[in-house]
């Protein structure tokens, strides 16, 4: 996996990029077939195609993040909300420093609530931030890959994400998610966390998931993401 930036000094000088890519993951369960470090994989995936693609600066990734709901389960770790939200701001303000006065946060755990609000503050006085993929993106995402799994009953370690790994390292990815699939309602996940609605870390539809989805799903984020530089970087763009 050829995820992390290996870009030099020099490298960064030609390129002269004004927008700045910081992937997001986490380190949490993803059930028995996923490896604890897939939101990463997955965050690292989008940000690196999205930053050749639009010959944007590529920041090595943030790996540990807000897994609260995943506490109890054996390697999985967490930051306080308060900290994801300091090194994220940290980050913009060090890139600035340095001439790059945009960033796009590429964020592969949907337990990051806080980096909304991050980016809402990073823009009150002119637009420098973004926060990616939007929900639209991973619906047009899922639409495009033609999975057979809504984004609602395919929440944790399901279709989307197994797919998405059995293209970019399926040797990571074990035989048990042909047998994983569970689905459950979870109106009290902030309270009970998952553990209150699977047994086994999996909210989803992993036996549904190929490779050639995970493609098509990642062709589709690197093409939506054009959406959100446009509005980064245009006023005039909404």
């Amino acid at each position: 996996m050829d995820l992390i930036t290996t870009a030099t000094t020099a490298k960064e000088a030609t390129r002269r990029a004004d927008v700045a890519v910081l992937p997001v993951g986490s380190f949490e369960q993803h059930g028995d077939h996923l490896p604890l470090l897939t939101d990463t994989i997955v965050a690292c995936a989008i940000a690196k195609a999205a930053a050749a693609a639009y010959d944007l600066m590529l920041l090595p990734p943030v790996t540990i993040s807000c897994s609260q709901e995943h506490t109890g389960w054996p390697g999985s770790v967490s930051i306080r909300s308060s900290t994801l939200a300091r090194i994220v701001t940290d980050v913009a303000e060090s890139l600035r420093s340095s001439g790059v006065d945009r960033l796009v946060v590429v964020n592969g755990h949907g337990g990051n609530y806080v980096l909304s609000n991050v980016v809402q503050e990073a823009n009150v006085g002119g637009r420098r931030m973004a926060l990616y993929p939007r929900r639209e993106d991973w619906e047009t995402a899922r639409r495009q890959a033609e999975l057979d799994s809504s984004g609602h009953d395919d929440m944790h370690a399901g279709e989307i994400e197994t797919s998405l790994l059995l293209h970019l390292c399926p040797e990571l990815v074990h035989d048990s998610h042909r047998a994983a699939d569970h689905r459950a309602e979870r109106p009290d996940l902030l309270v009970v966390g998952m553990r209150g609605y699977t047994d086994t870390g999996v909210i989803g539809a992993p036996s549904l998931a190929t490779a050639s989805k995970g493609k098509a799903v990642l062709d589709s984020l690197t093409a939506s993401f054009a959406s959100t530089l446009a509005v980064l970087r245009d006023p005039a763009q909404h």
